[in-house]
C-alpha cells in the first residue's frame, strides 16, 4: 500500500491519485494529513505539499488540487525527458512538475469549463485544445507520466519491488461500431423510398437506381448490412465489441430507420445475442435529458435488459452538461470522449475513468471510456488513404500498448461496407481487427 500525506486531502486530490496509482500502475493508495501517521508508516510513502518532511518522495504541490471552481491558468510547456509538462514546480528535483495537478487538468477537461470557441457542431474542437496546440494529442501522456513515475517509485523504495509492479495491467483493444444508418436502401419506409428514386432520377444516377432496386425486391444485400461478417469476424479473433444504435425520430441529423421497424428491432436483438450493446443518443440530446431518457427506453425494450453503454451522436458533449444527465438516466459508461477532427487522446490517458465534475467537485458514477481513432476523423476530415490511415491506427495502438493502457477505435458500419467514398476501408477494418487481436 502506498500512503500519500498531503496538509489537505480533498476529492480532486484523492480522485487523480487514484487514478494514476489504483486504475493505471494498480497499486493501493491511501491518504492522510497527520504527520505522525505518516512518518510511522513503514512502506511506500509519497507527500505531496509545499515542504518536504524529511526522506520521503517528496512533490511539490500547485494550488489546482486545493481549489476549488474554474479559473484561468497560464499554462507554460516544457519537457520532462522528452515528455511534455507543465505545473512547473522544481527543475532540480526527481519531478520537476506537478504530475498530479497536471493530470487532473487533463482528464477533468478543465480547459472545456472555460471560454472557447465551438465548431460547428457546437463541439469543443480539439484546435482549441492544450494537447494539440502542444502537439501532445497522439500521446497518452497521463499514463505515460504514470509509468515514469513508477521507474522513480522503484529507485527511492527497492525494496517494495514486488509490491509496484505485480499488478501490472494487459494492453485491450475495444472496437465500437456506430450505427447510424442501418441499412443504405432497404427499410426506409415508402416515402423516404421514393425520395430516394427521385433523388437519383433528379440526378440522372441510373446506377444508384439500379442498385437502390435490386436490394428492395431482395436480389441484392443492402450494402451497410455488414453485421453478420462482423460478428463472424469479431468471435473468429476474439475481439470485445460494442455496437451503438441510433433509435431517434427523423430529423436532418438522425436519419436511420424508425425505431418502430420491425426488421430494425430483429437486428438489434440479434447483435445483441452476440456483443454489448450500447445507446447511441441523437443530436438534439447533448441538452435535452427527456430525449436522452426516450431513446434509452427504447433500446431498453427492444433488447429486454438495462442498457448502462452510450456514445453522443456527432460527439456532441456539452461539458459537464451532457455529463450530468446521462448520470441522471442512469448510464454507466460513455464512450464520446474523443475529438471528430483529430485522432488522440482528448483526456490524455487511454484508461476508462470517472468523470469529474467540477460543478459539484465530486466523481461520479459515469465512466469514461476515451476512444483514440475514428474512421471519419481519418477520411472526412484529414483526407487520409486506408493505408496511411492503417499506419497511424497501428502507431496509437503501439503508444497504447506501451502503458498497457485500452485501444478503442470508432467505426461505422457504413464506412465498414467499403462502397463509393469508402471505397478500401472495407479491408482497411479487416486488416486492424487481425493485427490488433494479435496484440492482445
Amino acid at each position: 500500500m502506498l500512503l500519500v500525506y498531503s496538509h489537505k486531502i480533498t476529492p480532486r486530490l484523492t480522485y487523480i491519485f487514484k487514478h494514476f496509482f489504483t486504475r493505471i500502475l494498480s497499486i493501493e493508495v491511501k491518504f492522510t494529513s497527520k504527520i505522525e501517521a505518516f512518518i510511522a508508516h513503514e512502506g511506500l510513502k509519497i507527500s505531496y505539499t509545499k515542504q518536504p518532511l524529511g526522506g520521503e518522495l517528496f512533490i511539490r504541490s500547485s494550488d489546482l488540487l486545493f481549489d476549488q471552481g474554474i479559473d484561468y491558468i497560464d499554462i507554460s510547456i516544457s519537457k520532462w525527458e522528452e515528455v511534455p509538462c507543465f505545473f512547473q514546480t522544481n527543475p532540480t528535483g526527481e519531478l520537476p512538475f506537478d504530475i498530479f495537478a497536471a493530470g487532473f487538468y487533463l482528464i477533468s477537461r478543465y480547459e472545456e469549463y472555460l471560454p472557447h470557441v465551438k465548431d460547428e457542431f457546437e463541439r469543443f474542437p480539439a484546435e482549441e485544445s492544450l494537447a494539440f496546440q502542444n502537439k501532445f494529442l497522439d500521446k497518452p501522456v497521463i499514463d505515460i507520466w504514470a509509468y515514469k513515475f513508477r521507474d522513480i517509485l522503484l529507485l527511492k523504495f527497492p525494496d517494495f519491488e514486488t509490491e509496484i509492479i505485480s499488478k501490472e495491467r494487459k494492453f485491450e483493444f475495444i472496437s465500437t461500431i456506430d450505427v447510424d444508418i442501418a441499412y443504405k436502401y432497404k427499410n426506409k419506409g415508402v416515402i423516404r423510398t421514393l425520395g430516394g428514386f427521385i433523388k437519383d432520377l433528379s440526378r440522372f444516377d441510373l446506377q444508384e437506381i439500379w442498385y437502390r432496386s435490386l436490394v428492395i425486391i431482395g436480389f441484392r444485400k443492402d450494402p451497410f448490412d455488414v453485421f453478420k461478417r462482423l460478428i463472424t469476424m469479431h468471435k473468429k479473433h476474439d475481439v470485445k465489441t460494442i455496437f451503438f444504435f441510433l433509435l431517434s425520430n427523423y430529423t436532418d441529423f438522425d436519419k436511420n430507420t424508425s425505431p418502430g421497424n420491425l426488421k430494425y428491432k430483429l437486428l438489434i436483438k440479434n447483435v445483441a445475442d452476440y456483443f454489448k450493446v450500447g445507446i447511441h443518443p441523437s443530436y438534439y440530446t447533448m441538452k435535452d435529458e427527456q430525449k436522452m431518457r426516450k431513446e434509452k427506453k427504447r433500446l431498453e425494450e427492444i433488447v429486454n435488459f438495462p442498457i448502462n453503454k452510450s456514445r453522443q451522436h456527432y460527439l456532441r458533449i456539452d461539458l459537464p452538461e451532457t455529463y450530468q444527465k446521462l448520470v441522471d438516466i442512469e448510464v454507466g459508461e460513455d464512450y464520446t470522449m474523443g475529438f471528430a477532427s483529430y485522432y488522440g487522446f482528448r483526456a490524455s490517458t487511454c484508461t476508462p475513468f470517472h468523470f469529474y465534475d467540477i460543478d459539484f467537485e465530486i466523481q461520479t458514477p459515469l465512466k469514461v471510456f476515451p476512444y483514440a481513432i475514428m474512421d471519419g476523423t481519418l477520411k472526412e476530415y484529414l483526407n487520409y488513404t486506408p493505408k496511411k490511415s492503417l499506419d497511424i491506427i497501428l502507431e496509437l495502438a503501439e503508444e497504447v500498448k506501451k502503458v498497457n493502457g485500452v485501444f478503442i477505435t470508432l467505426f461505422h458500419n457504413e464506412s465498414i461496407s467499403g462502397i463509393g467514398h469508402w471505397r478500401g476501408w472495407n479491408k482497411l477494418y479487416d486488416n486492424m481487427v487481425k493485427e490488433l487481436s494479435d496484440r492482445v
